[in-house]
């Protein structure tokens, strides 16, 4: 064997350190196409169940993309993870994803939790005529998330419990001359019909 040909042979031999790497780095690829293959699965079935309980086409093809993009970001996290042989990457992946989750749907949580409150406390009931940032109406239904209210010309008012628990609101007794009115201009107008 020549001197060249021997420090060529030395350039491209691989250290037991350089296999593992290469190990690990193929050990990641192969994580990130499984979970590649079980995000396309996860969607469908996720789609599936959706419209066999009738959901809406739209919340069916949005609930498919947000499934597919949650298990490949879990799956990159996973792979980068593998590759470079640590599971700081994944712990900082599910630390941010935490984060921008809880501000993305801070409000949302912040009107279900005064939804129960509502609720729970009974302060404004259905039959109850309320003012509201200048809208007076009826309180049609109170939901977890929202309040229908609806307004003297008739249009549904739909209020976040958020607004409720946060904002004044006057609550017209039942017996007060003004809820009283209110229904006897209601009530009067079939009768003057009949007259």
């Amino acid at each position: 064997m020549t001197p060249l040909a021997g420090s060529a042979l030395g350039a491209w031999s691989l250290s037991s350190d350089d296999i593992r790497n290469i190990a690990f780095v193929t050990a990641g690829l192969v994580v990130f196409i499984v979970f590649l293959v079980a995000s396309r699965v996860v969607a469908h079935l996720l789609g599936e169940q959706l419209r066999h309980r009738g959901a809406r086409v739209d919340i069916v093809v949005l609930s498919r993309r947000v499934a597919y993009v949650v298990v490949i970001g879990i799956g990159v996290m996973a792979a980068f993870s593998f590759a470079f042989q640590t599971a700081n990457v994944t712990l900082v992946g599910i630390l941010l994803a935490t984060v921008v989750a809880a501000l993305g749907v801070q409000e949302l949580l912040q009107d279900y939790v005064s939804g129960y409150y509502i609720l729970l406390e009974r302060h404004i009931r259905v039959g109850d005529r309320i003012v509201l940032d200048g809208h007076t109406g009826d309180v049609v239904e109170v939901k977890l998330r929202v309040t229908l209210v609806r307004t003297e010309g008739g249009d549904l008012l739909v209020v976040p419990n958020s607004e409720l628990f946060t904002k004044p609101v006057l609550v017209r007794a039942k017996g007060s001359p003004e809820a009283h009115a209110a229904k006897e201009a209601e009530g009067a107008k079939p009768s003057e019909r009949q007259g």
